[in-house]
């Protein structure tokens, strides 16, 4: 191990460099040419990754170096771009120019270049939503709201390509929401759990928020320090792009081989849950416009819109879509609207996990698949509140989903999984094209 020597008046002083380390490295988003890297230091540092092709370690590359600022929490993004598509890269961490000791494995790949060249790739992500990490000082009384944290290893040991975050993947609290440093310390906190630091390190991460990574419980577009958690969310996730509107928030998209995915804000636009006209907003006209021509442009074989809240619930309960009956009506007739096949919800905020299956005239199905919590408390609904559910569905403790693409490019096929906190299956359920394909006449 490596480790920093200093004199002080006589007396030696041996530092290891890994203290210098507070999270990570996290692999962010992946394309074919470039990928990005992200690791958190204690105090100022200058970083730098240096990686190479799996097995070929006789040529390795360099980002470029960068040094991180107490202003930004000493959260530093580098890009490794020296890459071509379909490899998988083996990467180290210097600090200062020394290589830290990472005992896990730290890898990330490329995307495949596959179109009009055959069929697409085989992929599998996780999902999952609703992730606190106690911390006394600051916790709610009673018994830890947090815990299982070793779901984040039984994660990584399905060894999906990459993890979709799905809001609430971080509980900012009442010290936090009114000051830039609570929220960056609160972001620190819940990303330096030492459990989840091999999935951060070979496993590549998109994400979305919802109420708790934004601000207040059930905040919305009133929130004061708003601006404050954008910069603080694009600080600690790896998107390839934010506020693709242009009108604020994080909104985005990826692909991953033929699949696309959205990634919806429902804060940063959200009228509040006790405004009672009935024609409030949630996702707000312009994001809503920009989702039915992002879907009607694509031809992706799955389109999954991931987004904070529960869409199809029937429930009007909590801050399910239903509360928000007319956008939500515009929603469903957008993507209607939009002639776009293959659109799946994916959906967190619940505590507690479902399959929703919404059947439509003369329309394929539309389904939301619900994964909470990861780490958080789980919770009950009452009984018939969502009469969508599809039957056996319903989980009620701790889980992480992973979703599997399969198939030929004109038949692929997807299989939902819903797994325990050791990684036990608990149900799973196949979907194909064909299913989420308008019938034919």
């Amino acid at each position: 191990m490596k480790r920093l020597l200093l004199i002080f008046s006589g007396f030696f002083l041996i530092i290891p460099l890994w203290a210098q380390l507070q999270s990570g490295p996290m692999v962010g988003y992946s394309t074919m040419k470039e990928v990005l890297l992200w690791v958190q230091t204690s105090e100022p540092a200058e970083v730098q990754f240096r990686y190479w092709e799996k097995d070929q370690d006789q040529t390795k590359q360099h980002t470029v170096k960068k040094r991180s600022d107490p202003f930004t929490a000493h959260a530093v993004k580098l890009v490794a771009d020296n890459v071509e598509p379909g490899r998988i890269y083996e990467y180290e961490l210097l600090i200062d120019g020394v290589v830290i000791d990472i005992d896990y494995p730290l890898e990330f790949q490329t995307q495949t270049l596959w179109h009009i060249r055959g069929d697409p790739p085989d992929f599998s992500f996780a999902l999952g939503s609703c992730n606190y990490i106690n911390e006394t000082i600051t916790d709610r009384p009673g018994d830890p709201y947090g815990g299982g944290y070793e779901i984040f290893e039984n994660i990584r040991a399905q060894e999906p390509d990459f993890m979709v975050w799905l809001g609430d993947n971080v509980y900012l609290r009442e010290a936090d929401w009114n000051s830039r440093r609570g929220i960056l310390e609160r972001y620190t906190h819940t990303r330096s759990v030492p459990e989840v630091q091999p999935l951060l390190g070979s496993v590549h991460h998109y994400a979305i928020w919802d109420d708790h990574d934004y601000g207040p419980n059930d905040s919305d577009r009133s929130y004061w320090n708003k601006e404050i958690t954008t910069e603080t969310f694009k600080l600690f996730w790896g998107n390839p792009n934010y506020n693709v509107t242009g009108a604020g928030g994080i909104t985005g998209t990826f692909y991953w081989g033929d699949v696309q995915f959205f990634l919806i804000d429902d804060r940063y636009f959200r009228a509040p849950n006790n405004d009672m006209d009935s024609t409030k907003s949630l996702m707000g006209e312009a994001q809503l416009q920009w989702l039915k021509d992002a879907l009607t442009y694509s031809r992706a074989a799955f389109k999954f819109i991931c987004i904070g809240g529960q869409v199809l619930n029937t429930g009007a309960v909590f801050e399910n879509y239903a509360t928000y009956p007319v956008e939500r009506k515009k929603l469903l007739e957008a993507i209607a609207d939009s002639g776009a096949w293959g659109v799946i919800f994916l959906t967190g905020d619940r505590h507690h996990t479902e399959l929703s299956k919404l059947d439509r005239a003369g329309l394929y199905p539309l389904y939301d698949f619900t994964v909470s919590p990861l780490t958080s408390s789980s919770h009950t609904p009452d009984e018939g509140e969502n009469s969508l559910t599809q039957e056996g569905t319903l989980v009620t403790q701790r889980n992480f989903g992973v979703v599997k693409v399969s198939g030929p490019r004109k038949e692929r096929v997807l299989i939902l999984e819903i797994r325990d906190v050791s990684g036990e299956l608990l149900w799973e359920k196949k979907l194909t094209t064909k299913d989420l394909r308008p019938p034919k006449n």
